[in-house]
């Protein structure tokens, strides 16, 4: 789930002075507090020139649509990317005091921190080893000399943090949630998705031709042999395994990805690649199983790999490690894979600035070290316990809504309140840090120190296997802006630097707060009973759990939201994909339904208050709207239609709000408004 910032200048003015009467003055009531705190409503966005109930989103973020400009080191803009902006900022902040100090002690979180900056930032040492870095596996790719070798190397490849066609990781097994497995996912392509390779659309065209381009040069500026050939080589490896790849939407199918194999019948799917090599150098080989998440990718990839040349996988292999690790090289390597990337593929006209791409790093590869400096620093304990009330406020909410669906069965209700009732929510920071002790770090080695820290990584993981279930282990560090639910843990997760305006507003009144934050946390909870979270227990076992007419009434009534949302037109040739992005139209439609109903509950029967001339009603789908706000590049847009599980922000917004009836009441929206959905078409889930 990806969200979106700002929100109470003012209002914090106001506590200020409201704090600065004399003892004598009177408790002011509970209303006037929140009058006082003011609305955390960004009216300077508003469009009046936009009815509300034609294009709502318009309507509150219109202003700020027209005017808004795309920084030139990014694709988007808008609430959510600033805030990341803003927290990237704070990091920077912290790691800066780090990179600043002299004489740490060898080995130590700090000077961790600190040489992994300064690794990124020094561009002269970066400049002058130039390709370097990576002759070593250069040469190892060069004494290849067997297909067994090859499949040898993926697995190093996949260690060190290179490129392979299988993605392999270690996460809990879905269908015994007590243990962590083994899988496979497929990978391998350059491209942003399979479609990419076969579109014969003249932008995919050119999308294509210049890849090959893109490899050539690489490949020249890298001083390997045979440039031409070489991109040529890849471009038909990458294309044949493309040809094997699941679409998205196939691979969103957590039943349909569930194929658990012995290791020793592996041979069955793929009997022309030595799985005893691979599985060994990736340290697994004492495993019984493994999940193969498309075995009909591997399947295919299994003649693709016998029908594919010895040398032309050894080019490939340097093509993986080489662009894979093209950004930590010199400028010309650096420049040459960004303007690809970056600037033809999503229209970014300039690279990140150094620092930033620093922070960067330094969050991917140390992300809980400096994770509890910025805690200290940017979250209270006084967010914490409010968040904490929200969340239980929310689950309230959704517990009564589910007591109130009339198209499901008692039977079917009782395992979802037990599942409701199982949800553990994670928020802010981790209660326990990650341990970093054995990750060495070099001031002066920047791939290095990148390949020590993938490394790292997968040691981590192995070292799951046959243990208990780390279930104190985040998967986003306190400084992202962003939420997420874990379906094999049940748990909903908020790290910190979202808890932040116009989320989250400590010092706005409720409404807006419900129809921020509440919407998130309504948004991870409706992944627990989305298309395809709903088919794992409270146990986060994946099994079913629905009657089976129950089970149907849910399915038709996804289906009217695929509908629904692959009619919205994103630009004149092309449509929202409302398959791909049904599960994250869920948890919308259920983050504003449950978070309004949880707000009407906070209120107790009472009228909420008249604020900025806006009713509490109007002032929770403006808090929810506002949220949205974003701005794209076409071109980056055009990737996130194809690829995203997201639909754009503006439908996040709109979708939602034309299938509540509260919002209709609200607004008077008639038959004849372009937002009007008629009774019988508008879709409530939960």
């Amino acid at each position: 789930m990806k969200k979106l910032i700002f929100g109470g200048l003012c209002a914090s003015a106001l506590v200020l002075a409201a704090c600065s009467q004399t003892d004598t003055a009177q408790t002011p009531t509970a209303e006037a507090v929140q009058q006082a705190l003011g609305s955390g409503i960004e009216l300077q966005n508003f469009d009046s020139s936009i009815r509300p109930q034609d294009d709502f989103y318009g309507y509150v973020n219109g202003t700020w649509l027209k005017s808004a400009e795309i920084p030139s080191d990014r694709t988007t803009t808008g609430a959510f990317y600033d805030l990341r902006e803003k927290a990237q900022s704070d990091v920077k902040a912290i790691i800066e005091e780090l990179a600043a100090t002299e004489g740490l002690e060898a080995g130590s979180d700090e000077q961790k921190v600190a040489d992994l900056y300064r690794s990124m930032m020094d561009t002269d040492t970066i400049e002058q080893r130039g390709v370097t870095p990576l002759k070593a596996e250069f040469d190892a790719i060069a004494a290849i000399d067997s297909k067994d070798d090859v499949a040898a190397y993926f697995a190093h490849s996949q260690v060190i943090g290179g490129g392979t066609p299988f993605a392999f990781y270690v996460n809990v097994d879905a269908k015994d949630s007590s243990r962590y497995a083994t899988h496979i996912w497929q990978y391998g392509l350059s491209l942003p998705d399979r479609d990419y390779y076969f579109n014969e659309a003249e932008r995919f065209a050119k999308i294509r031709d210049g890849f090959v381009a893109h490899i050539q040069t690489m490949f020249e500026l890298a001083g390997l042999d045979n440039p031409e050939a070489s991109a040529k080589a890849v471009m038909a490896i990458e294309t044949a395994m493309a040809e094997h790849h699941w679409t998205r939407v196939q691979s969103r199918d957590s039943e349909a990805r569930y194929n658990k194999y012995a290791v020793a019948d592996l041979s069955e799917l793929a009997d022309g690649f030595n799985w005893t090599r691979y599985l060994e150098t990736l340290g697994v080989a004492d495993q019984g199983d493994i999940i193969i998440n498309q075995p009909s990718y591997v399947e295919g990839f299994n003649e693709v790999f016998k029908a594919t040349s010895l040398e032309d996988w050894k080019t490939y292999l340097t093509w993986q490690i080489l662009t894979h690790y093209a950004g930590q090289l010199s400028a010309d390597l650096d420049a040459e894979n960004f303007d690809f990337f970056a600037r033809q593929l999503n229209g970014q006209e300039e690279q990140k600035a150094r620092w930033k791409r620093g922070v960067d790093k330094v969050n991917g590869d140390l992300g809980e070290v400096v994770g509890k400096v910025y805690v200290k620093r940017h979250f209270t304990p006084e967010a914490k316990a409010r968040m904490s009330e929200l969340v239980e406020n929310l689950r309230r909410a959704y517990g009564e809504s589910i007591d109130d669906l009339e198209w499901m069965s008692p039977e079917t209700k009782v395992k979802a309140k037990e599942k409701l009732a199982a949800f553990t929510p994670k928020i802010g920071y981790p209660d326990r840090w990650q341990d970093y002790s054995t990750l060495q770090v070099k001031a002066d080695d920047l791939v290095g120190n990148s390949m020590r820290a993938a490394t790292w990584k997968h040691q981590q993981d192995v070292a799951k296997l046959n243990g208990p279930i780390q279930k104190w282990e985040w998967h986003m560090t306190p400084q992202t802006v962003n939420a997420y639910y874990n379906p094999t843990m049940n748990e909903i997760v908020f790290p910190a630097a979202i808890l932040q305006p116009p989320f989250f507003n400590m010092e706005a009144e409720d409404a807006v707060n419900y129809g921020g934050i509440g919407a998130v946390i309504g948004h991870e909870m409706g992944h627990g009973f989305d298309d395809q979270g709903a088919r794992y227990d409270g146990d986060g076992n994946l099994t079913n759990w629905w009657t089976e007419s129950d089970l149907k009434a849910f399915q038709e009534r996804g289906s009217k939201l695929v509908k629904q949302y692959a009619a919205y037109q994103v630009f004149d040739d092309l449509n929202v994909n409302g398959k791909l992005t049904l599960g994250e139209n869920i948890g919308d439609l259920s983050g504003a339904t449950i978070a309004y109903r949880a707000y009407q509950m906070a209120l107790d029967g009472k009228a909420g208050p008249v604020i900025d001339g806006l009713s509490s009603d109007e002032r929770f789908f403006i808090g929810f709207t506002q949220i949205w706000r974003a701005k794209y590049k076409e071109e980056a847009l055009r990737n996130r239609v194809a690829t995203d599980p997201h639909s754009p922000s503006q439908f996040r917004a709109n979708g939602p709000l034309a299938n509540m009836p509260e919002f209709y009441e609200t607004y008077n929206v008639q038959p004849t408004d372009a937002m009007y959905i008629a009774p019988e078409d508008r879709v409530k889930i939960w």
